[in-house]
């Protein structure tokens, strides 16, 4: 591993963005390695704050679902992310962009979802998040299974679907250790898209069980693509890394050799 310059988890972060401003100030002062210890929330204003130099980026698990240590295989236990991200080489990866209007964007590492998940994130409650952890999800999700799910438009390619959840995704797990994208990869050029049909709740609730069966996307209703392109129109909510997004429409983009990531030598 190279020589540490400045370690920017040493440096506590204050305020929602601070972390990016950090990580842009360590990359402008010359940092060989940029450390980040935290959720990946955390880690996605880091990496905003870092683009497109090449200084690598390590990750400590520190926060609720801490998917990308997850998909990384470095646990969600400090002292063994630790000694595995001593094992760890560059890579240099493609992250996903996010693009509204008026010339706003933002990039992410994970994923981007747009309706029921991103309208989820909406209701978390952050006093319950702190104390329970991704159980603050569930119980957020269970109030918006006695209602229509909200239907929004998404073009991936030259097809247009009409659904209720959209997952635009980088990696494999999903809320910390369950699996949706199961084709996707940090080192690949493109996203996997998975669309979710209908309205009823309970066929949301069908989805989910399948998820954790590991069958989703053998379930009726379920459409799996790759594209380095999505489109989504209407109006619903968008989350990207776990974080609110703000609403429709919007349109994500990849943007290849983008960041240098420090990831296991046997990570595919």
């Amino acid at each position: 591993m190279k020589k540490v310059g400045i370690v920017v988890a040493h440096t506590p972060t204050e305020a929602a963005g601070h972390a990016t401003e950090l990580a842009r100030d360590a990359v402008t002062a010359g940092a060989d390695l940029v450390l980040v210890l935290g959720g990946d929330g955390t880690i996605n204003e880091v990496a905003n704050g870092m683009i497109p130099s090449r200084v690598p980026l390590g990750v400590l698990p520190g926060g609720t679902a801490n998917v990308l240590a997850n998909e990384l295989a470095l646990g969600n236990r400090l002292e063994r992310a630790v000694e595995r991200l001593g094992r760890c080489v560059e890579r240099r990866i493609a992250v996903g962009r996010l693009c509204k209007g008026l010339g706003e964007t933002r990039y992410f590492l994970l994923m981007s979802g747009a309706g029921l998940d991103a309208t989820i994130v909406t209701k978390v409650h952050s006093g319950l998040k702190a104390r329970a952890g991704k159980l603050a999800y569930w119980v957020a999700g269970l109030g918006e299974f006695f209602g229509t799910v909200g239907q929004f438009r998404a073009q991936v390619g030259d097809e247009q679907q009409q659904c209720g959840f959209v997952l635009v995704s980088r990696v494999r797990n999903y809320g910390g250790d369950m699996e949706i994208a199961s084709g996707a990869s940090l080192l690949s050029d493109d996203f996997e898209v998975v669309l979710f049909k209908g309205s009823n709740p309970l066929r949301y609730a069908a989805y989910m069980t399948a998820v954790t069966l590991g069958q989703v996307k053998s379930m009726p209703g379920v459409r799996t693509l790759r594209s380095q392109r999505v489109e989504f129109l209407g109006d619903a909510h968008l989350q990207i890394d776990g974080e609110y997004g703000g609403r429709l429409p919007a349109i994500l983009e990849m943007v290849p050799d983008a960041l240098t990531l420090l990831v296991p030598a046997e990570y595919r």
